[in-house]
């Protein structure tokens, strides 16, 4: 199976964009996708000789990648890269390679010599490789990298994938699956901004964070200030000088609170939060999206059909998708991914059918005993809220769901609010809730929805995940098996059953205080047949106008609730 835009892909020059729109320079940049050398080994030795060319970024699982053979946790594979001509960095500047993600472990060589190391399959590093080159714009001879991905055998974050895939798991993805690239930079150079909204006053406070650990910190005051929504999602484009070194960057004036009566609020006024559940993976290519115009489609389609967000779940897409979401109008419930052992019977089963409560400082009960995979997360926690601060669509962080590798939930949930005290957090999504937190969130496939508070609770109320209903189309389903909440036969069914499960259970749950709805799912994704489209993304199962109809009256009924 494969989507439309599997055959536009250029495969010496895939996703050729800029990979990171909101800190952009008038300097040289030159992006490596394409064809490198690859060999799976059996120990971490270099090879003695290449198994062939492997299309970056796409990962060796995928089709896309010209390989299709997955990384097994006992071996080790291997890239090689000869013959870039380097940018030319201004005078006394650097030059940088950038990874936008490669799973799980890795290690860079260039011209021999070791430039860095990496853990974290789901957020990009970068390597000063300067000294490494023999002169600024003549080629560099060789980029290697040598990878390493436990999947499931490790406590590591993974997400949904797993090397036994099936039902809600997916096939396990490993290497290279973001941009890379080299890019030119004056020395010191701006290595982080922070891009802060202030609303009332029209303007934004800009913190840039240096190379050499300087801090400077301005304001930025817009020509004609005008606020962000969904409904008129401008962004103001501004630069930010620091010495030498000049970024070309964006912003969105849009601040999120909580209404007195416990619904989400958007610059003042309540906006429906009317949301779908996003995997973001594709046929071809898995977690890599093939081209920067199937991105775009996923979330205009979302769009055109009523929904205001997308829940991204247990993966950190590329910095290009939430680029999109920003200038499109599409809201953002972020995941952070999971990791930790595997599923556990009693935190992770159990209580979607028989709800209850256990402490997450039990840690051994939750599949977190290990010490370091916990402090790994935390600091990944970190990390993903310091890479997606600055897009204006980010409303909620998510640090766990439904138990997988929970921890100290009320501990992270209050790192996040200082890391980032202008979004709201849902500490845990689904369960098992230890009270902390903005949001209270439920999940709900297995019973009728009603909407349950406890006495007290001042949290905002969300249904985070729900429907999940299958359906089989022939000839644009990819696994001979289904995974779904419910099995409708025909289009006209599963239409029927969509709007009676709203009308009947949904929008009574809003009227009764419930913030914020997430349907199950965007997409078919393998074995997983719930999704609105199919995962080829040709059919919408249900007719767009009925549709429509159900996110209209839900927005309605979040506004006059």
């Amino acid at each position: 199976m494969q989507t439309r835009w599997a055959a536009q892909v250029d495969l010496d020059g895939p996703l050729p964009e800029h990979p990171r729109p909101q800190l952009v320079r008038d300097l040289p940049w030159v992006n490596l996708n394409g064809r490198w050398d690859y060999a799976f080994m059996a120990s971490n030795g270099r090879p003695g000789g290449w198994d062939g060319t492997i299309v970056v970024p796409f990962s060796p699982e995928t089709l896309l990648s010209g390989v299709e053979r997955q990384l097994q946790a006992d071996e080790w594979l291997w890239y090689r890269r000869t013959g870039i001509a380097a940018p030319q960095p201004p005078d006394g500047g650097r030059v940088l390679l950038h990874f936008g993600a490669v799973d799980q472990s890795c290690t860079v060589w260039v011209n021999g010599v070791e430039v860095g190391r990496h853990t974290g399959g789901y957020l990009p590093f970068t390597v000063d490789v300067t000294e490494q080159l023999a002169s600024a714009g003549e080629p560099v001879e060789t980029i290697e990298v040598r990878v390493r991905d436990l999947s499931e055998t490790a406590p590591h974050a993974r997400g949904k994938q797993r090397l036994d895939r099936g039902t809600i798991w997916y096939t396990a993805q490993s290497g290279i699956w973001q941009t890379v690239w080299l890019e030119a930079v004056p020395s010191p150079w701006i290595e982080e901004l922070v891009v802060t909204p202030d609303v009332a006053g029209g303007r934004f406070e800009v913190t840039a964070h240096t190379s050499d650990g300087e801090v400077h910190r301005r304001i930025v005051v817009p020509d004609e200030p005008r606020g962000w929504t969904p409904d008129d999602p401008h962004l103001h484009w501004f630069d930010v000088e620091v010495g030498a070194d000049t970024v070309r960057t964006y912003g969105g004036l849009r601040e999120f609170g909580v209404s007195p009566d416990r619904r989400v609020t958007l610059n003042g006024a309540v906006f429906p939060q009317v949301g779908v559940l996003d995997q973001g993976y594709w046929p071809e290519s898995l977690m890599t999206p093939p081209t920067d115009e199937a991105m775009v489609h996923d979330i205009a389609t979302m769009k055109e059909l009523g929904f205001t967000l997308l829940r991204k779940h247990a993966k950190v897409e590329p910095l290009r998708w939430y680029f999109h979401c920003d200038r499109l109008g599409m809201l953002v419930w972020q995941d952070v991914v999971n990791g930790g052992g595997r599923y556990r019977d009693l935190t992770t089963f159990r209580p979607a059918r028989h709800p209850f409560w256990v402490p997450d400082r039990w840690h051994r009960l939750f599949g977190r005993s290990d010490a370091a995979g916990r402090a790994a997360f935390r600091e990944e926690v970190r990390r993903t809220v310091r890479l997606l601060r600055n897009s204006p669509s980010v409303v909620v962080w998510t640090p766990f769901n439904e138990g997988w590798g929970q921890f100290d939930a009320n501990a992270v949930a209050r790192e996040v609010k200082r890391l980032d005290p202008t979004r709201l957090v849902n500490h845990v999504s689904g369960w098992i809730d230890q009270g902390g937190g903005d949001i209270r969130s439920f999940h709900n496939y297995l019973r009728p929805f009603r909407l349950r508070r406890r006495p007290g609770d001042r949290r905002v109320h969300a249904l985070t995940e729900y429907g999940g209903y299958s359906l089989r189309v022939e000839g644009h389903d990819w696994s001979d098996r289904e995974h779904g909440y419910r099995h409708l036969e025909t289009s006209d069914e599963l239409a029927a059953a969509f709007v009676r499960l709203h009308e009947e259970e949904i929008v009574p749950a809003v009227r009764d205080g419930l913030a914020a709805t997430v349907y199950t799912q965007l997409s078919d994704v393998e074995d997983e047949l719930n999704g609105l489209l199919t995962w080829d993304r040709e059919v919408l199962k249900i007719p767009a106008q009925v549709v429509r109809e159900v996110t209209s009256r839900l927005r309605r009924s979040f506004l006059h609730a």
